[in-house]
């Protein structure tokens, strides 16, 4: 906008000057000729002429103000400014270390990585002048690096053939602080445009190689370079501000070609990274995919064969020397040897039409640790503005506990920058919370890291990655829900289903790629789970939402009064019987442009109402409405006539903005619930009634009949403590509803199998008697078990 603002501006200001030429005199007097050609010059003629001469004196001022400003401004323009004193920016060296080496990582375990990935970038560096240079190979043999822990006196010794350092490059690279060769090395072949697009070095501070005084005391750097003819040894020590470099003559320390870094660990440091085992876990765990064979120096073992003398038995002879018996003896002997810590190859640098998918399996098991095989991965490539490959996998069983749901932190993701290891802690920067049981590797050869190369920044290349790789992840599980072995897609679902519903809460944005994945049963599918796809494809055309119920099981969905009209209409209802469900199809409200509709909240419309009949019916029953809300009081909102019921006599439902009967049972059930909030956020209760029952037909006359029974009122009291259990709603006293069920059972149940009452006379062939006048019960004759028979004995003769 700014360029073109002020260009603009400028015609508007010249167009307004008479066309003939100005002469600007500036410092040095020379003249400056400007002319208007943004307008035509006959145009601006005629205009003149037609305004007369004092429209022409006024430009001719506004021209001599003009030339007084520009001589001004180039006067301004051209004066000489004043130079200041220049001064150098001053470091106290010792500090300056004291925070690379203490601040700059968080765990002193890097220090093998930085040092790994310098010998690394050594190799590579002659592999890549070795092209155009043979001879710099010469005969010192493979391109390696070679590490050996010496646990007895606290030494780790790191030995690599790559391209070692001059004299001049010891100062330059370890005598300048964040300095980085490799970037010097990068920028020169840059500049001659021979590097390649995978040149795989790694180096970029030019501060890692410091970080081996996080365990080391003191350091020692010898190098030969195929350059030059001498040796060289760097040493310096901790906390100090100067180092020393000296030509080395011991001929037993002498190298063919590369560099060998001495570490002398600290007291506190020596036994824990000195360790064989330990020092290997490390290499395997940061640089397990470093281009070069890593050895490091182990201690193992092996059986072999020994011969011993036999002693004599007893009662035998002992032999002559040159005659005794010998035996031979497996025994097992330890030694110590070179052995290979990166043998996994970088999978994600191949092909994936070349890789094999016991190949995926595989490096799945030996990177993750796991005995599974995956359910399914995916291997691609992206480029662009971002550019990293990556290996994703769906595990084959989901966490043991549900931890790992709610943390996001969970490892399964390892970030890789040229093949070396850089973090798997993140906090949902590559991926979201709902996707994090997704295990895999990512590799990218630009990241926006921090200098120790252990933070990931946020960053616009940040937020792309994340992105892609949730794309990639929707597509993988898409093409598992669309294979022909439904069985792996099952299994997911049994697995990770409540992860994507969690993703219909959190991710909005990925509604449109979650939704198709989703998976319930349903009233026609109670065996099988089905799609929301299959639910549209299978709805009636005059069906204009999806029908959901929320309750706790799929029994207690199937005997559900609120589905018995629509499941008589064959409308399907989806059955939502895990706790998450609700609140992630809450979130959802539509698909294919269908809403969402619970069919446990009032105005369920089904579409094919008879209204003449509705009405009717109302007209019948608006008294019996009244009167059971009368009854009931504040209990419930209205009382109404039902749409959705066939079988049951009346039914609960809740009010559209509020919490339904399943969500309320949740809330009242967690445990940091807040239940001042439970009042407010519980629905209105809406008592529905089925006229075509014979108890609310048989309440009904009561009303019209016997409005003051007793009896009727508290039918109506035991109606509204059933639907508030058959609802899915809990009593407020269980109590109190058990006593009312008793009570109804004793007036139902009252003398219909001849029951005695006290003061009664006992039945002729009753065979113990109730003594009045004793208030005992006399003595029954005392049979024994055998002689007791009935008479539809089996066993009776």
């Amino acid at each position: 906008m700014a360029p073109v603002l002020s260009r603009s501006l400028a015609s508007a200001s010249l167009a307004s000057l008479p066309s003939s030429s100005f002469a600007f005199r500036n410092t040095h007097s020379k003249v400056l000729h400007l002319k208007t050609n943004f307008l035509p010059q006959n145009r601006l003629r005629n205009g003149l002429t037609l305004a007369g001469r004092k429209f022409s004196s006024k430009l001719e001022r506004r021209a001599n103000r003009l030339a007084v400003r520009c001589d001004a401004a180039v006067a301004e323009q051209e004066a000489p400014e004043t130079e200041g004193e220049k001064f150098e920016y001053q470091a106290e060296v010792s500090r300056l270390l004291d925070l690379i080496v203490h601040s700059l990582y968080s765990h002193k375990e890097v220090f093998l990585r930085e040092l790994v990935s310098n010998a690394s970038d050594a190799l590579d560096k002659l592999r890549f002048l070795s092209v155009t240079e043979p001879t710099l190979l010469g005969d010192a043999g493979e391109l390696e690096i070679r590490i050996k822990p010496d646990p007895d006196n606290g030494i780790i010794t790191i030995t690599d053939t790559g391209i070692g350092m001059t004299k001049e490059e010891l100062v330059d690279c370890l005598g300048t602080i964040a300095q980085s060769g490799t970037s010097k090395f990068l920028k020169a072949i840059k500049e001659n445009k021979d590097v390649g697009p995978d040149n795989g070095l790694i180096g970029q501070f030019g501060v890692g190689f410091y970080s081996a005084f996080l365990v080391a005391e003191k350091v020692a750097v010898s190098t030969k370079s195929p350059r030059s003819d001498k040796q060289y040894v760097w040493e310096a020590v901790a906390d100090s501000s100067s180092y020393v470099i000296k030509e080395e003559t011991d001929p037993e320390k002498l190298l063919k070609r590369g560099t060998q870094i001495t570490l002398y660990l600290k007291p506190d440091d020596k036994y824990e990274f000195s360790e064989p085992t330990r020092v290997q876990n490390l290499v395997k765990n940061y640089s397990q995919f470093v281009s070069f064979p890593i050895y490091t120096w182990q201690e193992k073992s092996r059986t072999v064969e020994v011969e011993e003398e036999e002693p004599p038995k007893e009662g035998e002879e002992a032999t002559e020397e040159g005659e005794k018996r010998k035996k031979k003896k497996t025994v097992t002997e330890k030694y110590w040897d070179w052995e290979i810590a990166n043998e996994t190859k970088p999978i994600w640098m191949r092909n994936p039409k070349d890789v094999q998918k016991e190949e995926y399996q595989e490096f799945y098991k030996k990177t993750f640790n796991e005995f599974l095989d995956p359910l399914t991965h995916t291997h691609f490539t992206t480029e662009g503005e971002v550019e990293f490959r990556s290996v994703l996998y769906i595990p084959g069983m989901a966490p043991l506990n549900n931890e790992d749901i709610v943390n996001p932190k969970t490892k399964n993701i390892r970030l890789y920058v040229k093949r070396v290891f850089i973090s798997d802690d993140f906090d949902g920067e590559l991926f979201p919370r709902y996707l994090s049981f997704v295990k895999g590797v990512v590799d990218s050869d630009d990241l926006p890291l921090n200098v120790s190369r252990e933070i990931l920044q946020e960053s616009r290349i940040v937020r792309i990655m994340r992105k892609r790789l949730v794309r990639k992840t929707f597509d993988m599980i898409q093409e598992l829900s669309e294979s022909e072995n439904k069985e792996d897609y099952k299994k997911f679902w049994e697995n990770f289903g409540k992860f994507l519903k969690l993703g219909c809460i959190e991710d909005s944005g990925n509604h449109k790629r979650i939704t198709p994945l989703l998976r319930f049963y349903s009233s026609k599918s109670e065996e099988e789970l089905i799609s929301l796809d299959d639910y549209v494809e299978n709805m009636g055309e005059n069906q204009k939402a999806i029908y959901y119920l929320a309750t706790d099981s799929l029994k207690s969905a199937k005997t559900a009064p609120f589905v018995e009209k629509l499941v008589q209409k064959g409308i399907e209802v989806l059955y939502l019987i895990e706790p998450i469900d609700e609140v992630a199809v809450q979130n959802l409200q539509t698909y294919k442009e269908k809403k969402f509709v619970d069919i446990s909240k009032e105005d369920l419309e089904l579409g094919d109402e008879d209204e003449v009949k509705e009405r009717e019916t109302k007209q019948e029953y608006n008294l019996l409405c009244d009167w059971i809300k009368q009854q009931l009081g504040d209990k419930v909102a209205k009382v109404q006539i039902s749409k959705r019921l066939s079988s049951s006599p009346c039914v609960l439902v809740s009010g559209k903005f509020g919490w339904s009967a399943n969500m309320e049972r949740l809330m009242k059930a967690q445990t940091l619930g807040d239940t001042s909030s439970l009042e407010f956020m519980r629905g209105r209760r809406i008592l529905e009634i089925n006229p075509d029952h014979p108890i609310i037909k048989d309440l009904n006359a009561a009303c019209k009949n016997a409005p003051e029974s007793n009896d009727a009122k508290k039918a109506v009291e035991l109606l509204y403590d059933t639907a508030l259990v058959s609802s899915g709603f809990s009593p407020d006293s269980p109590a109190e509803l058990g006593n009312k069920i008793y009570e109804m059972m004793t007036m139902a149940l009252g003398g219909r199998w001849g029951r005695v009452e006290e003061g009664s006379n006992a039945p002729e062939d009753d065979t113990s008697h109730f003594d009045e006048s004793a208030g005992e019960v006399s003595e029954a004759e005392v049979v024994e078990p055998s002689e007791v028979r009935a008479e539809s004995d089996p066993w009776q003769d």
